[in-house]
């Protein structure tokens, strides 16, 4: 079995274990005792989940292309309506 197989397991017994709680909780009510046990099938589910997301080999991450830039200067043409940033337009002055 592989590790996504076994985490797919754990995650339907979770699943039967929570369904199964909220059964009980509804037969028995909500009592401490109850809500410890809720409260624990939550953590169970959370740690399950943060397992799943540290699992090895589980996330095939892909590499973004890289993008090359060339070290030739830009054309002075582009930027010929725009104002230098945060020091305003060239033919205004502050107020």
């Amino acid at each position: 079995m592989s590790v996504q197989d076994d985490l797919t397991t754990v995650q339907r017994a979770l699943d039967d274990l929570y369904r199964s709680v909220g059964r009980l909780e509804q037969q028995i009510g909500g009592g401490l005792e109850m809500r410890r046990v809720r409260t624990d099938a939550d953590h169970l589910r959370e740690s399950v989940a943060l397992l799943r997301e540290a699992a090895p080999g589980l996330k095939t991450t892909r590499r973004p292309d890289l993008v090359s830039i060339p070290d030739t200067p830009y054309d002075s043409t582009l930027w010929t309506d725009s104002d230098d940033e945060g020091l305003g337009a060239r033919d205004r002055h502050a107020p």
